[in-house]
């Protein structure tokens, strides 16, 4: 596989990795411009832009590029500045893939697979998981969703900066998936469901040991009180606080919440997701 194909590989996978290029080489030097290297987290590398002081120094700011963000153009003097005998001169621009928030999305139901497409088009990556294979393949998502017919798949990418969502078509299946995904790293959890049942859900949470702090964690219900109704509405209504979450916008609070669904008059006794939408719009 070439380095390009690897590239878009790790594009698609949502991955974290800085690509270093060599984008000029001036007198003797051991790669000629337009040598890459890709740089992961972890401290792997794939390719190579000539070895030796050049490609460490470039990996270490590459792990910098990493940890901030942002790209950066290096200039080398091989003999004067690094102590190599090439006596050459280099530049060297590393930047950080692109990459969108992830999100992993327990169910691919009707809300599950409106999400996902919603999410893919706001630009998350956006990683499925649902135990019915068949329902999962079938299910209308983004050409660049990734699926996963095991819900304890490993290669689930969880991580600090990960938005977790459980929609699945059993309550008890989301207690149990809840209860595993506050054990890992996460940025914000939300599970689909009722006020009455996120009461439930979190009496369940403290009985099984969990801390305030880790309930405290849980969104349930979620979603910004639109008067969402479709399983559609219901998407655009959980993107929306993703969103809001990314972006640093303040939440309301549930009183505030309250406050809102009365001033758009929804239907009696139907909140954006109600127990019975959540049952019926997986």
């Amino acid at each position: 596989m070439s380095l390009y194909s690897r590239i878009a590989e790790l594009e698609r996978a949502g991955a974290r990795a800085a690509v270093v290029t060599l984008v000029r080489a001036a007198g003797s030097t051991p790669r000629s411009a337009g040598a890459r290297m890709i740089v992961f987290p972890d401290g792997r590398i794939e390719g190579s832009i000539g070895g030796g002081k050049v490609e460490h120094q470039a990996f270490e700011a590459a792990q910098e590029a990493l940890a901030r963000g942002e790209s950066q153009l290096l200039e080398f003097k091989l003999t004067a500045e690094l102590g190599m005998c090439c006596g050459g001169q280099v530049s060297v621009f590393i930047e950080p893939m692109s990459q969108g928030p992830l999100l992993i999305l327990f169910g691919a139901g009707h809300v599950g697979a409106a999400l996902a497409r919603s999410a893919a088009s706001a630009g998350f990556s956006v990683h499925v998981a649902d135990e019915r294979s068949a329902l999962l393949h079938a299910a209308d998502l983004s050409l660049d969703t990734h699926r996963y017919e095991l819900l304890d798949d490993p290669d689930l990418p969880f991580g600090a900066e990960a938005y977790v969502m459980i929609a699945t078509h059993d309550h008890g299946l989301d207690q149990r998936l809840l209860e595993r995904c506050l054990t890992l790293p996460h940025r914000w959890l939300g599970v689909i469901g009722s006020r009455r049942k996120g009461v439930i859900t979190r009496k369940r949470l403290a009985h099984k040991g969990f801390t305030d702090a880790q309930i405290a964690e849980v969104r349930i219900p979620v979603g910004l009180a639109i008067g969402a109704e479709t399983p559609q509405e219901i998407a655009v209504s959980i993107l929306a606080e993703l969103i809001a979450v990314r972006r640093g916008a303040a939440l309301l609070g549930e009183s505030e919440q309250s406050r809102a669904r009365l001033e758009t008059k929804p239907p009696p006794d139907r909140s954006p997701l109600s127990e019975e939408e959540t049952t019926t719009a997986k």
